[in-house]
């Protein structure tokens, strides 16, 4: 593999194939001098450990159910915090599986635009990303947007080029219009009231069973988005607040448009001064929904209880 950027999918169907799709990409990588990451759901996270054995401490393991909860968090959090510590102008491998049988209808959207930001994340640089795919366990619909979010796609140990190739037209597809919550707290804000609107988010929060630092992160949250709506999304918005399956539900809708589709998904530069606001939501919260659009931008935030 001696491309800048190289994206493949491996579709597996049980554990051997897994292990023959898995172990060799890492095996080849460390005999390179290439530093490996695997971040994928614990039982396969376990899987790769143990064939793995005594050159497992080699690699730096994640079980993505937790490092990759939030889609939005994946890029900066886990595949260039990994990437960005290496030396430069070295080959860096990493396993990545975001999409598993658990994840919601809900999570979903966010998961095919995050395979998809990948290619953008990463065009240029000296990095190979193998995201594995369980066709036992996926829809069809999944696959399919596995063939057009990867440039090709190893299948019973062959790879070939994805004729349905087209990340791009995935993160539009995927940029769902947000329904909206009938019944759900809505506070008008603007500049003035800005501290009133985290006020009154975090004890309508609190009133649905949210505490301590999940508490304190809707706070964060819920400041952040209102602040960049104040100054970047037009001078005002609507807060929105609710609670949905066991989540509370922070939304933010305001006249601006997101145009950036990276954005809050870059990691900042120590240097950096402001543009973190995104950044911090996508690493707090439990899923983070977007949608731009003529009429505005919707960030829609979830917190576990």
């Amino acid at each position: 593999m001696t491309a800048s950027f190289v994206h493949p999918a491996l579709f597996y169907a049980d554990e051997q194939e897994y292990l023959d799709g898995t172990l060799p990409f890492v095996r080849d990588g460390l005999a390179a001098g290439e530093p490996v990451a695997v971040a994928v759901p614990g039982k396969n996270l376990a899987l790769i450990r143990d064939g793995l054995g005594d050159i497992a401490d080699a690699v730096r393991l994640l079980d993505m159910r937790e490092a990759g909860r939030n889609p939005g968090r994946i890029i900066p959090g886990v595949l260039r915090a990994f990437a960005d510590a290496q030396p430069a102008g070295r080959r860096v491998r990493i396993i990545g599986e975001p999409i598993w049988a658990g994840r919601s209808p809900t999570e979903y959207p966010a998961c095919a635009q995050h395979e998809a930001l990948i290619n953008a994340a990463f065009a240029g640089r000296r990095v190979t990303i193998l995201c594995p795919y369980d066709v036992r366990a996926l829809d069809e619909e999944v696959l399919t947007d596995a063939r057009a979010t990867h440039p090709t796609v190893i299948s019973s140990g062959r790879e070939q080029d994805s004729s349905g190739y087209d990340w791009e037209g995935v993160v539009s597809r995927y940029n769902q219009p947000l329904p909206a919550v009938p019944d759900a707290l809505s506070f008008a804000f603007v500049a003035a009231t800005l501290p009133t609107a985290r006020h009154t988010a975090t004890r309508e929060a609190a009133r649905f069973g949210l505490a301590g630092t999940r508490l304190e992160d809707l706070a964060l949250v819920t400041a952040e988005l209102t602040t960049n709506s104040v100054v970047h999304g037009g001078g005002s918005g609507v807060l929105r607040v609710w609670t949905e399956d066991g989540y509370v539900v922070c939304e933010v809708r305001d006249p601006g448009r997101l145009t950036d589709p990276l954005a809050g998904r870059r990691p900042a530069a120590r240097d950096q001064r402001g543009g973190r606001g995104l950044l911090l939501v996508n690493l707090v919260a439990d899923l983070v929904r977007v949608h731009t659009g003529e009429d505005g931008t919707t960030v829609r935030c979830w917190f576990a209880r």
